[in-house]
């Protein structure tokens, strides 16, 4: 038997005369003077709107409620617009449909960049629309130059510094690629991490291995001891890798044994009275691997009640620390 999914948005788009447009929310003054509403608007002025607005429709006489698009409506304001072309939702849910947009990774907007060069669009015209320095674009489009393959796979979907490929440049490929691992696990992408891990690279690693690195206010005698450091991290932290999973099967099957045996009155009893101290290591292990799975069940209800209050405030991407860029406004709310 076939099931049809109902559309959630009208077929076709509506344009619309702004004033019979009612935003759902007030931008806040801090939001009209960011740097990302400066290039927002920017976009829109060069390019236009992408992504249309999406409303839905009002009961009886009264004004399109506005879902999303309350910074495209105060650009196009802004700009003298009239009409502008909204997406018709079936339902008049004011949730942020941003928080179910995916940001624009820092690859992805090397790659979209290269992409629009080879189309033809000029720099400058690029440098417009992402409100940026034209030199910007030429270090985003040169970004990956001397980055290997596989680093690039590891990080696509990463918001990574633009800085962090630069110190990644300096090394060999397999140099790269363990900084990529250590970047993961600490899920620190910053270009002050990728400096340290530069700092800590042994001669042999670095591209140009005959020339002695230089990195500002570190001696070499300091970078020489975090070389040290950093391979003596590196072990351990493959040691403890390696054996992680079967120490915390193991502990999982104990526990799972000593809350069965400690379930038992007559055993719980006979250990009260003549072993009290391995009654107590007992429970000790046991709470070890329930207090585990407490702090996992607490993370999700926190991480749920966050949303929840995200919803509620109406929360924007404005708070979002890796802003989207690139032609369409697509971030924008």
């Amino acid at each position: 038997m076939e099931r049809h999914v109902k559309a959630a948005f009208e077929q076709n788009l509506k344009v619309l005369p702004m004033e019979e447009i009612l935003p759902m929310r007030r931008l806040e003054e801090s939001i009209l003077r960011s740097v990302k509403y400066r290039r927002i608007a920017r976009s829109v002025a060069e390019v236009g709107v992408i992504e249309p607005l999406v409303v839905a429709r009002p009961r009886g006489q009264g004004p399109w409620m506005l879902l999303d698009g309350h910074v495209r409506l105060s650009i196009l304001k802004e700009l003298g617009e009239r009409d502008v072309r909204c997406l018709v939702s079936d339902d008049d849910e004011a949730f942020t449909y941003n928080r179910r947009v995916n940001r624009l990774a820092t690859i992805q907007e090397h790659y979209m960049i290269v992409r629009a060069l080879e189309r033809g669009v000029p720099e400058e015209k690029l440098a417009r629309a992402l409100d940026v320095d034209v030199k910007a674009i030429q270090r985003k489009r040169d970004m990956l130059c001397g980055i290997c393959p596989e680093v690039v796979e590891m990080l696509k979907d990463r918001s990574v510094n633009p800085s962090t490929f630069t110190m990644l440049r300096k090394m060999r490929a397999v140099r790269q690629i363990e900084a990529a691992e250590l970047m993961i696990s600490a899920g620190n992408f910053t270009g002050s991490y990728a400096r340290a891990l530069l700092a800590a690279t042994r001669q042999p690693d670095l591209v140009q291995s005959d020339r002695p690195k230089k990195i500002g206010g570190m001696t070499p005698e300091q970078m020489a001891r975090m070389e040290r450091e950093m391979a003596s991290l590196t072990a351990d932290f493959k040691a403890l890798e390696s054996s992680y999973g079967d120490d915390v099967l193991h502990l999982v099957i104990a526990s799972g044994y000593l809350s069965r045996l400690t379930a038992n009155p007559a055993v719980e009893q006979w250990l009260a009275a003549r072993h009290p101290e391995i009654l107590s290591g007992f429970r000790s292990i046991i709470s070890v691997a329930s207090l585990d799975e407490v702090v996992e069940e607490g993370g999700d209800e926190d991480a749920a009640a966050s949303d929840d209050r995200d919803v509620a405030d109406g929360a924007s991407p404005w708070s979002d620390p890796s802003p989207k860029t690139g032609f369409s406004d697509q971030a924008q709310s």
